[in-house]
């Protein structure tokens, strides 16, 4: 009884799930860490595209431990509502990661977003940016096009329609798994797979719509610079090199974690942790 009550006094992490909304649909999150009504130094972890708030489980336990952390199902993802039109765009999703910040009663935070998340969160700093103390691009676009690209080493991001009707669940398959490495864990290939197979096509194919269309806005982001500190961490194929986040954020430093996949907070988690942990050292709230 006594080394049960010894090991839940050394856990620190507490949890609890809330649901924010927007327009009426709802946007599912989670708080966590060990003061999460007072903590002033927050972090908001954004998935990308067909993911959830799973993609931040390495992360979760250790950032807690000195920072409030959320994490949130982007909407049409995980356990959150789609739009309620039925219209994906960045700013919709930006939007929703106000309604959450809002409702967690956080005043500035750092905001970390994987892939799509990547845009997510620079639409998220163009619309509030006094909101926004640090920016973590996680091997995400910053260049905007109007069409997906193509290469890169892994393939680009098919055309949106290849995503619906009776081939669609292959086509978004092997989209998946040009993101692997041959050393990715078969484990973390199972999550993955699991959790962007999960979402209805019409997700699979709106958010893909709403990260390239120029039309819905996103395309203003290619202007959009901000002086917050920023760290951007890529993967060994990355999805943007050091020149690019450099001329789109001008105070911030690039990592490159070799060998990785494009999930690289998950195929290493200790070195990601670690690089982020003292990012957020440096940051001033």
């Amino acid at each position: 009884m006594r080394l049960l009550l010894s090991i839940v006094l050394a856990i620190p992490l507490s949890l609890s799930s809330y649901g924010a909304s927007v327009d009426g649909a709802k946007v599912h999150w989670t708080s966590h860490g060990p003061n999460q009504g007072s903590a002033k130094q927050a972090v908001i972890l954004v998935h990308g595209w067909t993911c959830d708030e799973t993609s931040w489980d390495a992360q979760v336990p250790v950032l807690s431990q000195k920072y409030r952390v959320i994490t949130l199902d982007l909407p049409g993802h995980g356990k959150s509502d789609p739009p309620k039109d039925g219209k994906f765009s960045m700013t919709v999703f930006a939007r929703a990661v106000e309604a959450v910040r809002a409702e967690a009663k956080i005043d500035k935070a750092v905001l970390v977003g994987h892939s799509m998340g990547t845009p997510v969160i620079r639409e998220y700093a163009r619309l509030y940016p006094q909101r926004v103390v640090g920016l973590v691009p996680v091997d995400g676009l910053l260049v905007i096009s109007a069409a997906p690209p193509q290469g890169k080493g892994r393939g680009g991001p098919p055309n949106p329609a290849a995503m619906t009707g009776p081939d669609g669940m292959k086509a978004r398959e092997a989209m998946i798994r040009g993101m692997f490495t041959p050393a990715t864990p078969a484990a973390i290939q199972q999550h993955v797979l699991k959790m962007m197979l999960a979402p209805p096509e019409a997700t699979a194919s709106g958010a893909m719509i709403a990260t390239f269309d120029s039309s819905n806005g996103t395309a203003s982001l290619n202007d959009f610079v901000t002086t917050v500190p920023v760290l951007g961490i890529y993967a060994g194929t990355p999805m943007a090199n050091r020149d690019t986040l450099k001329s789109v954020f001008p105070n911030s430093e690039y990592v490159q974690m070799a060998g990785t996949g494009h999930f690289v907070m998950m195929e290493r988690p200790e070195e990601f942790n670690r690089l982020l942990l003292a990012f957020l050292g440096k940051v001033k709230y």
